[in-house]
């Protein structure tokens, strides 16, 4: 059956539809590709201005949605009706450019319809200083006026401006701009693609992990981009921190039908626990009464009690059955224990990389046993590099790298360099030195199942795996493995949002050491407690996580606060890429008097975090509609607001001198 879409696809800009406006209708929609169906009855309206986020387990079918949504797949039965015509912009996983269009001409080729008005307003005008009949002239008076018109609401004065500040925006140096596009490379082609979408401003995007391939800074620039603008949307990402700063709408796509919350993915989370507590409370009573009613009819059904048994087996026959709690069960993954390394498990001593340019040069750090390292930076700045260095599997050009006592090395490598493509998925967990060799088939088996890997997919050679699949199949492998240093070469990629909180909840309770690379800054959150940061031309090493660095480096920005601190100075040293050691010399000043009690650092980075979190929910409740009805609501909320700002700034003076007195 092929559903009817009244839209088309196009990259015009296109005037702002009112906010309460219905979008797209869809209603029981169906389809399936082999006995079990994928979508069973999907329920959504996508209304004007709503940003949606898209969640669900892998494989519970969001790129099916969408592509049916955008027209390119067809359902099996349902409903998925536009409301009057509709520019639809998909993004595509699979880009296709045209042999020797430069990455700007792609990227304009996005503002065609508006190139077009431009090109008519000019015609128009050319066309109104020659002599015509007067009826002649009016019409066309009144044509320009209208395309003036809409070219002044279209921002359309200022096209190369805009293509600049996306492409920019998304990592595209000035100098990629005349770049052959069809040579880019795979992360660079996608990355041109959401420009061109972006550029485009359809009135409804569907965004298909718009955040792969792009760096932190890109993403949170796309984060920016996405928030103000006026389109409606669909995304499905597992970036908890773009899915909660983008989306005001989540939709949960499991067992094929779909459930609404109102608000981003933390409200979603608030809101799923307080549904699920009570579902499975409804669901357990209903089997308490189920079991107790058919006990009763085994017990009575002949005897004196005959006619009661009978009619409780009536009443049985008409119960409709209370469906089980829609539970996302997160994989269990935990870690063997660690043996005991040396307290010193890794120490890099003036190391130094370059191809070409220099990646890092005079780079110092020390990782002391059961500390939790991420390394982040900018794509292409030698993050892999460099966690290759400290494996030994690339020889650094200068500087020495010393492993400590007793350290066993477990890896997981983001593209599966050493892997026998031709071992099935079950041998391939015992592919390691490090790995128990006394794993029977079944309890490999049992592994890989907690990761998705089930019945004949087990067995399967890994070449006949998808990317993620095979992915999984790593990470099984590192959970049997007897290591205690872990270095993890982006360990989220292909894990659903349920799979990466159990791998954030495994590290956590893990008691080795822990080395990695990740884009994903809520997993960096909820993991690291050092950073190895590439910044420009240095490699800056600090303490605390993501957010806490992000926090003080945007209040450097400002002058607001002190720049990241270091870890402590047998580590700390941070270093340019000539290798020269960039720390102040004021390091014999006296410390200041204490203003505030005495705390650790991460308590206070702790409390910073809560109190951002639930500034950045009330800001998330106040853009809701439905929040204005209440008035008393609203003055609670922004009497909370002030409460918040009045703590926050006394945490961040605080936290300022107990970086400074602490250390």
């Amino acid at each position: 059956m092929r559903l009817q879409h009244r839209w088309f696809v196009t990259g015009g800009n296109g005037p702002s539809l009112p906010a309460a406006m219905l979008l797209v209708h869809i209603e029981g929609l169906r389809k399936r590709y082999g006995p079990e169906p994928v979508l069973d009855g999907v329920n959504l309206d996508v209304f004007a201005g709503r940003r949606i986020g898209l969640v669900g387990p892998n494989g519970a079918g969001k790129t099916t949605l969408l592509r049916i949504i955008a027209g390119q797949e067809d359902a099996d039965g349902g409903v998925c009706e536009p409301v009057g015509s509709l520019r639809v912009g998909y993004l595509e996983q699979h880009p296709r450019f045209e042999p020797g269009r430069t990455v700007r001409e792609e990227a304009a080729s996005a503002l065609e319809p508006l190139f077009q008005l431009q090109r008519e307003a000019e015609e128009t005008a050319a066309r109104l200083s020659h002599p015509m009949p007067e009826e002649e002239h009016r019409r066309l008076a009144a044509r320009f006026d209208f395309l003036q018109q809409e070219l002044h609401r279209l921002d359309a004065y200022h096209p190369e401006h805009k293509i600049e500040r996306v492409l920019e925006g998304l990592g595209f140096s000035s100098a990629m701009f005349e770049q052959e596009a069809a040579r880019l490379s795979g992360g660079e082609q996608n990355r041109l693609v959401l420009a061109r979408l972006l550029l485009a401003e359809p009135d409804l995007m569907l965004l298909d992990e718009p955040s792969n391939h792009l760096d932190i800074d890109a993403t949170r620039w796309l984060e920016g981009f996405l928030a103000e603008h006026r389109a409606a949307m669909i995304i499905v990402s597992h970036d908890r921190f773009f899915l909660d700063r983008v989306t005001n709408y989540t939709a949960e796509l499991f067992r094929g039908t779909v459930e609404c919350y109102t608000g981003n993915f933390s409200a979603y989370l608030r809101q799923k626990e307080e549904r699920l507590l009570v579902a499975k409370r409804t669901y357990e009573r209903q089997r308490e009464e189920i079991a107790k009613a058919e006990e009763f009819i085994r017990r009575h059904h002949y005897g004196q009690k005959a006619a009661q048994a009978q009619d409780r087996r009536k009443k049985l026959e008409r119960i409709e059955p209370v469906p089980p709690p829609r539970e996302i069960q997160a994989p269990p993954i935990a870690f063997t224990p660690a043996e005991r390394s040396g307290d010193v498990v890794l120490r890099a001593e003036n190391l130094g990389k370059s191809y070409g340019k220099p990646l890092f040069r005079g780079l110092n750090f020390e990782i002391a046993r059961g500390e939790h390292w991420a390394i982040l930076g900018p794509n292409g700045c030698g993050k892999t590099t460099l966690l290759k260095c400290l494996l030994g599997r690339i020889a650094p050009d200068e500087g020495r790298i010393i492993r400590g006592h007793n350290v066993e090395i477990g890896y997981f490598d983001q593209h599966l360099e050493d892997w026998d493509e031709d071992l099935p998925a079950v041998d391939a967990v015992l592919t390691t030195d490090t790995v128990n060799a006394d794993l029977v088939e079944q309890r490999r088996r049992d592994l890989l199942a907690k990761f998705g890997i089930t019945q004949d997919r087990a067995l399967r050679p890994l070449r006949q795996l998808s990317g993620g699949e095979r992915c999984r199949v790593a990470l099984a492998r590192l959970t049997a493995a007897k290591a205690n240093f872990l270095v993890l070469d982006e360990p989220t990629n292909h894990l659903d949002l349920w799979a990466r909180a159990a791998l954030e909840k495994a590290l956590g309770r893990f008691d080795g050491t822990v080395l990695f690379v990740s884009h994903d800054r809520y997993f960096i959150d909820q993991v690291a407690d050092h950073l190895l940061v590439f910044e420009g031309d240095r490699v800056r090493v600090t303490y605390g996580n993501f957010s806490s660095y992000a926090a003080a480096a945007e209040r450097a920005s400002f002058g607001t606060g002190p720049e990241p601190h270091s870890a402590s100075d047998r580590a700390a040293r941070e270093t340019d890429k000539g290798g020269r050691d960039s720390r102040s010399n004021d390091g014999n000043q006296g410390k200041r008097k204490r203003r505030f009690p005495y705390r650790k650092v991460e308590d206070i980075e702790r409390d910073i975090l809560d109190h951002e979190n639930r500034v950045e929910a009330i800001h998330q409740e106040l853009a809701m509609p439905e929040t204005h009805r209440s008035g008393d609501r609203v003055k609670q909320l922004k009497t909370e607001l002030d409460e918040l700002a009045e703590k926050l700034q006394r945490l961040y003076a605080h936290w300022e001198e107990a970086v400074e007195l602490n250390t």
